[in-house]
């Protein structure tokens, strides 16, 4: 079953089908790295998240945007987060 595109005036978004919540919140992080893995539920955050298979409109570029419902996830995932 193929899963339900989002588009934004930045993005073309994939939602990954572990989504708990396929919301895209306000606050973002573009991750260009389309194959790296990303756990979101190791980085022990406090608000929801989401994830996205992303396409980058201003640069053509793929990769993942995750989003936040809270600022402080959101500085929290930069901080800890390193691609694999």
């Amino acid at each position: 079953m193929a899963l339900q595109t989002i588009t934004t005036d930045d993005y073309l978004l994939y939602p990954s089908p572990r989504n708990a919540h396929r919301v895209v919140f306000e606050f973002q992080t573009f991750v260009p790295h389309p194959y790296a893995l990303i756990d979101l539920p190791s980085f022990d955050l406090a608000g929801r998240y989401s994830l996205f298979s992303a396409h980058r409109k201003a640069d053509a570029k793929m990769g993942q945007l995750v989003t936040f419902e809270l600022e402080g996830d959101q500085q929290r995932f930069e901080r800890l987060f390193v691609p694999v």
